[in-house]
């Protein structure tokens, strides 16, 4: 089970990102939004896979009317995830929210 605590703590270990509230909620911000608290237990990411994601797990991932102009943005439980889980999500949700590609390693392609 992914806590709001671990949302912080995974955001926040990627290269740029910052914490400041949207709508008076925690959100995490790489160049646009990655990924804010929706309310107590839900966290708002982008993903382009939201259709597969709500079609296969919408006990976990679904979104709202608010949503529906927004296709990246899908709504997901957290005590319904792990570490590992959210790690993955909050890490495309950073690509597509703008953030810093990893710098490739010399002698690694």
């Amino acid at each position: 089970m992914a806590t709001e605590d671990d949302v912080r703590r995974a955001a926040l270990a990627l290269p740029g990102v910052t914490e400041r509230l949207s709508w008076g909620q925690p959100a995490w911000f790489a160049k646009t939004l990655m990924a804010r608290i929706w309310e107590p237990g839900v966290l708002t990411v982008k993903t382009e896979e939201r259709e597969a994601l709500a079609g296969t797990e919408p006990e976990t991932y679904y979104w709202t009317p608010h949503h529906e102009r927004s296709p990246e943005l899908v709504l997901v439980r957290l005590d319904r995830i792990d570490g590992k889980l959210l790690a993955e999500l909050l890490e495309d949700s950073y690509r597509l929210a703008g953030g810093e590609r990893r710098r490739r390693q010399p002698g690694n392609p």
